[in-house]
């Protein structure tokens, strides 16, 4: 049903007229120092694209690329414990895994996950006139930065840590329960790299409203030092050629709307008569959801971004 054509997060193989198999993957090195709490927000981060799909997650198994002879077993073992406790959160079983010696240590998971085939939420899925919903805040790759430099406050850490280990279960719920169609989680392309790719699968021009994004408070201060993600500054070059800026624009809040996220958000289209109920529902789960635009502005494939 979803394979490589249109980018998106997860393949989906219909099995049953009842059921269809969601199957993703992903790995990435540390980005905090705590190893328990790196396994969690990897765990977070590959469980997503199956909420991402609408899809509840099934099974998961370990991707562990450990440099062995760097590090004491401990370490290797809590990053497995938040890996796991966040498979369980998420209503799925460890199913395995595999392991390799590795000079640089990364971590993630290969999920297997389930929907109904005529429920399957897909980045070609947005409809004109839809109002674009954002369920977290950006900012987390300028924290993740920041933090590295030994620049950001501890305060910072947790807010960014909070919103990376939480996961989109309830962002799924909110797109089944209101019929959503189109959507995306926001991860290494950014904001304005996901948003593109919504826009150009669903063959739709889209209008993002910069000072309605959500962004988290210190990372506007620590992407005005400097500190921005290698990442986000080629997610805003690669985005240039389809992003029309409209109004005079703000150099530190595009490279937010740029920031390469980690276990982000999702980004999905709500009819208007369900937008109320559906942010309503978002913000009772303590998501700090914000609508930011709206799809069918501009020509297809493009973004009209307005300061």
């Amino acid at each position: 049903m979803v394979g490589a054509d249109t980018a998106d997060d997860a393949g989906v193989f219909q099995l049953t007229p009842e059921l269809a198999l969601i199957q993703t993957l992903d790995f990435f090195t540390p980005i905090v120092n705590d190893p328990y709490l790196f396994g969690q927000i990897a765990a977070t981060n590959s469980l997503s694209d199956v909420y991402a799909m609408g899809g509840t997650p099934l099974t998961a198994m370990n991707i562990c690329c450990f440099p062995v002879k760097e590090h004491p077993p401990e370490v290797f073992r809590e990053i497995l414990r938040g890996g796991l406790e966040k498979i369980h959160q998420a209503g799925a079983v460890l199913a395995g895994g595999h392991s390799v010696e590795d000079p640089e240590l990364k971590y993630g998971l290969s999920v297997t996950g389930i929907v109904h085939p005529a429920r399957v939420v897909t980045n070609a899925g947005l409809k004109s006139g839809q109002a674009l919903v954002l369920s977290k805040p950006l900012g987390t790759g300028v924290i993740a930065t920041a933090l590295k430099a030994r620049l950001a406050t501890p305060a910072a850490v947790a807010q960014a840590v909070e919103l990376m280990t939480t996961l989109n279960a309830g962002g799924a719920q909110v797109m089944q329960a209101f019929g959503v169609s189109g959507a995306t989680d926001i991860t290494g392309f950014g904001l304005l790299g996901h948003a593109l790719e919504l826009a150009s699968a669903s063959g739709l021009g889209l209008e993002i409203i910069a000072s309605q994004v959500p962004i988290l408070a210190e990372a506007r201060e620590m992407a005005s030092m400097g500190l921005v993600p290698v990442g986000s500054h080629a997610n805003r070059d690669y985005c240039h050629r389809a992003v029309h800026v409209q109004g005079h624009a703000d150099a530190v809040l595009l490279d937010l709307l740029a920031d390469a996220q980690t276990s982000g958000g999702l980004l999905m289209g709500l009819d208007p008569e369900h937008l109320e109920p559906a942010l309503a529902r978002l913000r009772g789960q303590g998501l700090q959801a914000a609508v930011i635009g709206r799809a069918g502005v501009g020509e297809p494939g493009t973004i009209t971004l307005r300061f």
